[in-house]
C-alpha cells in the first residue's frame, strides 16, 4: 500500500517542473503556480477524504474511488499543454490525491497492533516506493532513446496514472477500515493555536514557516537546474538522480535521527537541520563541480529528516496530551500547506526574475534561498530555547 501510494507522487513531482519548462515551455511563475495546488489541497484535504472516511465510507473505498479518478486525470493531463488547462486538471488530480496520503496511514495505524513500534517499518515501503518510481522512469526514457517506440508525450504523468490505476484497484483488497465511531473536526488544528501565547513556540512555528517555503526550491527548481546546459544531466536520466534525496532521507531517518536526538538533544538537532539548508543551496549557487552537486542532493537527508521530521517530534514532546493530535494538524498545516503554496510561487518568481531569454541565472536564483535560511539558522539559534515538559494549558491552570 504504502509502495504504490508514494509511487505515483515520486513518478510525476520531482520531476515535474522540468517537464513544463523544457517540453510546454512554461515560465517560473507558471511552473511554481501549477506547485502551489498540491499544498493547496493539502489544505483541503481534511475537509473532503477526511470527513468523508470519519463519518461515511470505509477508507479502502474512498481510497480505490480516488485513486481510480486520479489516474483518469493523470492522463488528462499528460495530454494538455496550455497552460490554463493544465492548472484545472491539476488541481483536480490534487484534490483527489491529497486525501488519500492521511488516509493510507489512518488504514495502517488502525489495523497494526503497536502503532508506534510498527508504523516506521511500514512507512519507510513509502519513500521506497518513491525512489522506485524514479528509477523506473529513468529506465523508460533511456529505454525510449534507443527505441522510440516508447517514446510518450508526459511519460512522467502517464506512468503515475498506472501506478494510481494499480493503487485504486489494489485498496479494494485493503483491510476494512469503517467509519470511526467519534468523528474529527477539520478544524482540529485550531484547538492547538492556545500554544502560540508561549513565545518559544510561536517562534518555532515561524521559522518552520520560513524554511518551509524554501523547500519548495528543492521540489520545483532541482529537476530544471539538473538539466540546464550548465549543468547538462540528462532528461532521461534526471529522475533516478533526484532519488539520492530519498535515499539519503531513509539512511538518516533509520540509523541518524535517534542518535542525534539522544547525543546532541533536539535543539542540536533541529540546528544541524536548518544549518544543511544554506549549505545545500550554496553548492547549487557554485554549481559544480558536477559529483559535488549530485552529492549534495544526499544532504536532503539532513535538511528534511533532522527539521521537519524532528519538528513533528518537538510538537508532540512538548504540547499538552489534550491538544497533541491538534498540534500536530497545526504544524502540518503551516509547514506542508500554507509555507509550500507560498514557497512554490515565490520559487518561480525568483526563477523569473533571473531568467534572461532562455538563460536562468542559477548562481543567483540560489542565493536567495541561501539568504533566507541563513537569517532562519539565526533566528532560531538565537531565540528558540529546548523544552523537556508540556506546555501548561488554560484548562490545567
Amino acid at each position: 500500500m504504502m509502495f504504490l501510494q508514494y509511487a505515483i507522487w515520486g513518478a510525476w513531482y520531482a520531476v515535474l517542473s522540468a517537464y513544463l519548462e523544457s517540453d510546454l515551455g512554461f515560465s517560473g511563475v507558471q511552473v511554481g503556480a501549477i506547485y502551489s495546488l498540491f499544498p493547496l489541497a493539502m489544505i483541503i484535504a481534511p475537509f473532503i477524504g477526511g470527513q468523508l472516511a470519519d463519518r461515511y465510507f470505509a477508507s479502502e473505498r474512498i481510497i480505490g474511488v480516488l485513486q481510480l479518478a486520479g489516474g483518469g486525470m493523470l492522463l488528462l493531463a499528460a495530454r494538455t499543454t496550455d497552460y490554463a488547462n493544465l492548472m484545472l486538471v491539476m488541481f483536480v488530480y490534487c484534490l483527489l490525491y491529497a486525501p488519500t496520503l492521511a488516509l493510507t496511514n489512518s488504514i495502517a495505524m488502525a489495523n497494526l497492533d503497536n502503532s508506534e513500534k510498527q508504523f516506521g517499518r511500514i512507512r519507510v515501503w513509502g519513500t521506497i516506493g518513491w525512489i522506485a518510481a524514479g528509477l523506473v522512469l529513468a529506465a523508460w526514457r533511456t529505454a525510449a532513446l534507443s527505441s522510440p517506440g516508447l517514446e510518450v508525450g508526459g511519460d512522467l504523468l502517464v506512468f503515475a496514472a498506472v501506478v494510481s490505476f494499480i493503487m485504486g484497484i489494489h485498496s479494494f483488497t485493503l483491510p476494512h477500515t469503517p467509519p470511526r465511531t467519534e468523528a474529527t473536526s477539520p478544524w482540529a488544528f485550531l484547538e492547538s493555536l492556545k500554544m502560540l501565547k508561549d513565545r518559544n513556540f510561536a517562534i518555532f512555528l515561524v521559522i518552520c514557516f520560513v524554511v518551509a517555503t524554501e523547500l519548495q526550491f528543492y521540489y520545483v527548481l532541482t529537476a530544471p537546474f539538473l538539466v540546464s546546459p550548465r549543468i547538462g544531466i540528462s532528461d532521461a536520466s534526471v529522475s533516478a538522480w533526484m532519488t539520492i534525496g530519498q535515499a539519503a532521507e531513509i539512511f538518516v531517518m533509520a540509523f541518524v535521527l535517534s542518535w542525534s536526538l539522544k547525543r546532541l538533544g533536539m535543539r542540536r538537532t533541529l540546528a544541524i537541520g536548518v544549518l544543511a539548508w544554506p549549505i545545500r543551496y550554496v553548492i547549487f549557487s557554485i554549481g559544480g563541480p558536477t559529483w559535488l552537486l549530485l552529492a549534495s542532493l544526499s544532504l536532503h537527508g539532513f535538511c528534511y529528516v533532522f527539521f521537519f521530521v524532528a519538528a513533528f517530534i518537538h510538537v508532540d514532546n512538548v504540547a499538552p496530551p489534550d491538544v497533541r493530535a491538534s498540534a500536530q494538524s497545526l504544524i502540518a498545516i503551516v509547514t506542508l500547506g500554507f509555507g509550500s503554496f507560498v514557497g512554490a510561487h515565490f520559487s518561480g518568481r525568483v526563477q523569473d526574475f533571473f531568467t534572461v531569454g532562455d538563460t536562468t541565472d542559477w548562481a543567483h536564483v540560489f542565493l536567495v534561498p541561501v539568504a533566507i535560511t541563513v537569517a532562519a539558522a539565526i533566528a532560531f539559534l538565537l531565540f528558540f530555547k529546548e523544552q523537556h515538559l508540556s506546555l501548561t494549558t488554560e484548562s490545567e491552570v
